[in-house]
């Protein structure tokens, strides 16, 4: 591990409105890039379509502070193994933060505080959905579930499929987790060496995800809440079937508005950038559009796997169907509840879906 030092800066580009002072250029891994006067990018590979997690190493004065952790992968827990080794020389690490609870976000946060005695942060939501994954696993999924796929369309091949797969694939993505945590909130301050983060906190891709704000600094790091290239999944889940997440994601992009255009915007995948404000109008457009077509699609009745057509533009794997029937719905349940869509319920059977 070492600190990566550019003695050619990478030329900036501009893409759809938007500014990567780096362009395409990223740290190799296990290097550690000094994006800002102490704030280290990691950017961690990883094996699976996301195919990387930018990681953030922040200096806590005294201690080391992670941002997120990637999955419990053997090649990620090699990179870190060189990293820890690097940093650990300068000063220990103290904190482990979370931006939320997606394994690929803390999947090795127990692995590494277990190496490192740091605590674990995060905000409650976050924590209490990750301890509950964690601890729901069992031979067969609940017929709550099935129900739900059932409900969404899925072939009897894949509710098939689906049943014999058993139930807690997200305690296989995530080492051991820790019983204790310091909680972040929104709107509060937090103090990290010589910076002053302000935790501002979204909903939609998960409950109560963080990013953290530094206002003097100019410094925004994103999660997944604001990716410069691809929309995060907004997803209703067999949990909370009758949640509006999608709802909660644009209210959250215009809350997101309030902040300074001028951020340099680190998020979890893709590269750092700024356009703020720009990037969150493409987001808030893309599904606007989204919904638009999809409330034209349902003029004849069509069930949620029907829509994944108007939704998606590709065939969908069936590896895929679980996330894509999440999205679907987001989309249906968001056009229901402000009275643009019905849907028609049958025991035993989909759900039919209907424009108004």
């Amino acid at each position: 591990m070492s600190d990566q030092s550019l003695t050619q800066p990478p030329a900036p580009e501009r893409r759809r409105g938007l500014t990567y002072p780096l362009g395409r250029w990223s740290p190799e891994p296990g290097e550690l890039h000094e994006i800002a006067a102490g704030v280290r990018w990691l950017r961690m590979p990883m094996p699976f379509s996301l195919d990387h997690i930018n990681l953030w190493v922040l200096d806590g004065g005294d201690h080391h502070v992670i941002v997120d952790t990637a999955i419990p992968a053997p090649g990620c827990k090699d990179v870190w193994r060189r990293v820890l080794d690097g940093i650990t020389r300068e000063k220990p690490v103290g904190k482990v933060l979370c931006t939320h609870y997606h394994p690929d976000h803390i999947g090795n946060a127990g692995w590494l505080i277990k190496k490192t005695g740091a605590t674990l942060v995060m905000a409650q939501t976050e924590y209490l959905m990750a301890r509950m994954l964690l601890g729901d696993i069992r031979d067969e999924p609940p017929e709550e579930a099935v129900r739900f796929y059932e409900k969404a369309g899925w072939p009897d091949a894949q509710l098939r499929d689906f049943r014999a797969a058993g139930w807690g694939r997200f305690a296989r993505a995530v080492s051991s987790f820790p019983v204790t945590y310091e909680r972040i909130r929104d709107g509060q301050l937090y103090t990290i060496g010589d910076r002053t983060w302000r935790i501002v906190t979204g909903s939609g891709h998960t409950p109560e995800h963080a990013c953290l704000v530094d206002d003097e600094g100019g410094l925004m790091i994103a999660g997944d809440q604001v990716l410069p290239r691809i929309t995060s999944n907004v997803s209703v889940h067999v949990t909370e079937p009758m949640a509006d997440p999608l709802g909660d994601w644009l209210a959250s992009i215009d809350r997101f508005r309030s902040l300074s255009g001028d951020l340099h915007v680190l998020p979890a995948h893709g590269f750092p950038f700024h356009g703020l404000h720009a990037r969150l109008d493409q987001l808030a457009e893309d599904h606007y559009q989204k919904l638009t077509a999809l409330e034209r699609f349902l003029a004849r009745p069509r069930t949620a796997l029907a829509c994944f057509e108007v939704l998606f533009h590709r065939a969908i794997d069936v590896k895929e169907y679980g996330i894509a029937t999440g999205e679907a719905i987001a989309h249906l349940r968001w056009l229901e509840q402000r009275g643009r869509a019905v849907r028609e319920t049958h025991e035993g059977r989909a759900d039919i879906w209907r424009s108004i």
